[in-house]
């Protein structure tokens, strides 16, 4: 099946996102996408089973250049193949579990996981660059209209949502603003009220749906996830809050420290403060 592309021209919104992720002494390593909350990737940069900085940065490179200039999907695999079988990490390999020491045969670069690499990080930086322009116009604008590409591909719920119109400030966007799963390729439409009468719309009910158990067998969590969402997904990348995510950060760090660097730490931001 031929690929889809993300977005055929740069947006500025999004790569200003990207680039205010954490520089690389400040990466997150995850071994699974379990691994790494919604607020994590928010601010930092990081993708499974690359748990080395110069894996991580030629990954980072590429999905920046792809969000600023647009690059295709096999360009971006065309120029990263190469550059990570030099450094070692494609096809299988055996790599240890950080969460249980156990040494297992896993998948690292493959034309497979650099498609979701690319998917994954450009949807959620153009979400988030979407939802910026969304926030600045809703007074003008203050609907916005669930958009899914219909055909055989399309999850049913996904299928169901499209033609939904709500305020941009209705709480269903907190959970169903899209991307609404791996490889999801639905949008939104931001519309006026003349938009709404000049295209014969109205508001529509809040979707009916409700909502299904989920454990991260990683991390022992347990959350409810809307029925058609994929875990991982179920919130708004625009409304995610980066300084909040970005302390949270900084206070699991400081809590993992030695007791000596952490109240040297703690200092410094008291001082900052003053």
């Amino acid at each position: 099946m031929a690929s889809v592309d993300v977005v055929d021209l740069p947006d500025a919104e999004a790569v200003a996102h990207f680039r205010a992720k954490r520089q690389r002494e400040d990466w997150r390593w995850s071994f699974d996408w379990r691994d790494v909350s919604a607020e994590e990737h928010l601010v930092q940069f990081t993708a499974a089973k690359a748990m080395r900085l110069d894996v991580l940065d030629a990954l980072r490179a590429e999905v920046d250049k792809a969000i600023a200039h647009g690059t295709t999907l096999r360009e971006f695999t065309t120029a990263l193949q190469p550059r990570l079988q030099a450094l070692g990490w494609w096809g299988m390999g055996e790599m240890a579990d950080p969460a249980t020491g156990e040494r297992r045969l896993v998948e690292l670069g493959t034309p497979r996981r650099l498609k979701i690499i690319f998917d994954t990080n450009l949807r959620m930086a153009h979400a988030r660059g979407r939802w910026e322009r969304i926030d600045a116009l809703k007074e003008r604008m203050p609907y916005l209209r669930y958009v899914a590409t219909l055909d055989d591909r399309t999850r049913p719920e996904h299928r169901r949502w499209h033609g939904t119109v709500l305020p941009a400030d209705d709480p269903w966007w907190r959970t169903h603003f899209p991307p609404n799963g791996w490889r999801c390729r639905c949008a939104v439409q931001q519309l006026s009220e003349g938009d709404l009468r000049r295209r014969g719309r109205e508001v529509t009910p809040r979707p009916a749906g409700g909502e299904r158990e989920w454990v991260n067998r990683r991390t022992g969590e347990v959350q409810r996830v809307p029925a058609g969402i994929d875990p991982g997904f179920q919130h708004n990348v625009g409304q995610l809050d980066r300084e909040a995510a970005a302390r949270r950060l900084l206070d699991d760090k400081l809590r993992a420290a030695p007791p000596d660097i952490r109240r040297a730490a703690q200092r410094d931001l008291f001082e900052d403060d003053e």
